[in-house]
C-alpha cells in the first residue's frame, strides 16, 4: 500500500501538492518555500541487524551517539541504496514517506520535529508532497518520539576537529 492509499483510508486530511523534482528535504522546502525545519527528511540506519525509519527535520543530522544510546545497541550505521530500495518498493530512492508502519519498520521521530504544528514530506515520488497537522501524522505515524539529532549548521560554527559521531552535540 503506498502512502496516498494509506492516507485515504485511515480517513486523513491532508493536501497533495505537485511540485518541480526536490531531491533532498532540503530542496523541498526551498521548492514549496517553507521553514526547513517543518520539511521531515526520512533516514533509515541499521542497528545490531534491524532497520529503524528515522524522521527528523531537514536542517538537522542524526546524533548516531545518541540513537545508540536511546536504542541500547552496539552500533548504528546508515542503511544503504540498495538496502533502501528493498524495503521502499513503491518509493523512488530518497522520496519516501516517514511511516515505517507501512513497512514494519520503527519509526522514530526526532523531538525538534514536533515543534511544528504542521509537517511536508515526500509521498513517494521527487515531485510530489504531501503536507499534513502534526497531530494527524503522529496519530497516524505512531513514531517514538525522542531526541536524536543535531543542527546541520552545529559543525560550522565549531572547530574543524569537531566529529559529532564521536564528540557529543551540547545539546544542540
Amino acid at each position: 500500500m503506498n502512502v496516498i492509499d494509506f492516507l485515504n483510508a485511515q480517513n486523513c486530511r491532508y493536501e497533495l501538492i505537485h511540485h518541480k523534482p526536490a531531491y533532498t528535504a532540503e530542496q523541498l522546502a526551498r521548492v514549496e518555500q517553507i521553514p526547513k525545519r517543518q520539511v521531515a527528511k526520512c533516514v533509515v540506519v541499521e542497528a545490531d541487524g534491524r532497520f529503524y525509519l528515522c524522521v527528523l527535520p531537514a536542517d538537522r543530522k542524526i546524533d548516531f551517539l545518541a540513537l545508540q544510546k536511546h536504542l541500547k545497541v552496539r552500533q548504528v550505521r546508515l542503511a544503504d541504496e540498495k538496502q533502501m530500495a528493498g524495503l521502499f518498493a513503491d518509493s523512488q530512492v530518497g522520496a519516501e514517506a516517514p511511516f515505517g508502519n507501512l513497512y514494519d519498520l520503527p519509526t522514530l521521530m526526532d523531538k525538534t520535529l514536533a515543534r511544528d504544528k504542521e509537517i511536508t514530506f515526500p509521498a513517494g515520488s521527487h515531485e510530489t508532497s504531501i503536507h499534513m497537522t502534526m497531530d494527524e501524522y503522529q496519530r497516524l505515524a505512531r513514531p517514538m518520539v525522542f531526541k536524536f539529532s543535531y543542527s546541520a549548521e552545529t559543525k560550522a560554527m565549531l572547530d574543524p576537529y569537531f566529529d559529532p559521531y564521536v564528540d557529543p552535540p551540547f545539546g544542540l
